[in-house]
């Protein structure tokens, strides 16, 4: 049994790292708060141009030559896998690096010839495709930190031109979609080409559009791939910080159940400690006699 310094010592530790996860949910939890109000009002945006584009969608389906929804033989494939660049948040990255593997498992089961390679946006997801021997395109560990329309367009021009450009005949998104502080459900997306599903809609209308349909399309289809992109940097930022504040609650809560614990000990060795004290004392009087 361990003694009284021991149990001590073990006791002020679980008690300085109770404080540290306590602390660290804290921060979590603020700014949880300010990466949903961020992804809120993103929203609005994202659906309102969602549904000027589905007023386009017969369009966007006839024409063959509008190069963001037009389907190429895929002989490469681009995977955007979104991460974080630290640690102690639950299952979020792990299960980001598993959906990775089984996607690329997957794939090359259907085709082993076909060309996968990841881009890696966080340092946790970049590390391991690495590891795993994976095709690494390109890390980015700045850009989940600092979630902005800007950030977001740079990256999103980025991948767009390799699409258009035939580096690329599909782009697909693996990243952490925030349902609430303590769920987050792995999504895999297609970015590119876009698919438009149709829809009948409850406006039975004629538009007259201006100038026409293509340059409208044309012009409004990359605004769209910019904000789609931001919206799901958005909702990782979120989701990252949801697991976090939930990983520190349930280990401060374990740091305390231990404390409890090693304090019962604690106690049981002082008892018994005094109890053969006085046993010795007792003894002693007795052969003293």
């Amino acid at each position: 049994m361990a003694n009284l310094k021991e149990i001590r010592n073990r006791i002020a530790s679980v008690t300085s790292t109770r404080q540290i996860t306590s602390a660290m949910k804290m921060v979590a939890a603020a700014k949880l708060r300010k990466a949903q109000l961020f992804a809120t009002k993103i929203s609005p945006y994202k659906h309102k141009m969602q549904e000027m584009l589905s007023l386009l969608t017969e369009t966007l389906a006839d024409d063959n030559d509008n190069i963001y929804t037009k389907i190429r033989p895929i002989k490469n494939i681009l995977v955007i896998a979104i991460s974080s660049n630290k640690g102690l948040c639950g299952a979020f990255n792990s299960n980001i690096i598993k959906s990775v593997v089984e996607f690329d498992k997957k794939q090359k089961d259907i085709n082993p010839n076909i060309n996968i390679q990841y881009y890696g946006i966080g340092k946790k997801v970049s590390e391991q495709i690495s590891k795993r021997g994976l095709i690494l395109y390109k890390s980015d560990f700045e850009s989940i930190d600092k979630v902005s329309y800007q950030t977001a367009g740079v990256i999103a021009e980025e991948i767009t031109k390799l699409f258009v450009d035939g580096e690329f005949d599909d782009i697909k998104i693996i990243y952490n979609k925030f349902v609430n502080a303590a769920v987050q459900n792995t999504e895999i997306e297609n970015f590119l080409p876009l698919q438009f599903k149709t829809e009948e809609s409850k406006y039975k209308s004629d538009y007259i559009f201006e100038p026409d349909k293509l340059t409208i399309v044309n012009k409004m289809i990359p605004q769209w791939l910019k904000t789609q992109f931001l919206s799901i940097l958005a909702e990782s930022a979120a989701g990252e910080q949801g697991a976090r504040m939930t990983s520190m609650n349930k280990a401060t809560d374990n740091a305390s159940e231990l404390i409890k614990e090693l304090n019962i000990s604690y106690n049981k060795v002082r008892q018994a400690s005094i109890t053969n004290e006085i046993i010795e004392i007792v003894s002693g009087a007795n052969a003293a006699k």
